[in-house]
């Protein structure tokens, strides 16, 4: 894991409104008006978040139809598991030396 990797995902945890996302999607794969019922927040502002995990490869979106026609974005929760201890940004930065200065 680089520098940028590193940054990047603890990036987009470092935020109450993305944690409560990825705590739901914990729960089940959902579609995007759905999950912003759910957690309370409106569509553009959810895409913005659910656009910051996806980058930092939390989650994943993939398109459907419902039955009645309509096209739904579902998304759902990589499995991940991060532990950052002193020589995991150790080997991050010694494998990204040009971000680390």
């Amino acid at each position: 894991m680089t520098v940028a990797d590193l940054t990047l995902v603890l990036g987009a945890l470092a935020s109450p409104q993305r944690l409560r996302v990825l705590a739901e999607l914990g729960r089940e794969s959902v579609h995007v008006s759905e999950l912003a019922r759910r957690v309370g927040m409106s569509r553009p502002l959810l895409y913005g978040h659910l656009t910051r995990l996806e980058q930092a490869g939390l989650v994943v979106g993939h398109h459907s139809v419902s039955p009645d026609g309509k096209a739904l974005r579902h998304f759902e929760v990589v499995p991940f598991d991060l532990h950052v201890t002193p020589a995991t940004v150790a080997r991050a930065v010694a494998e990204s030396p040009e971000e680390g200065s």
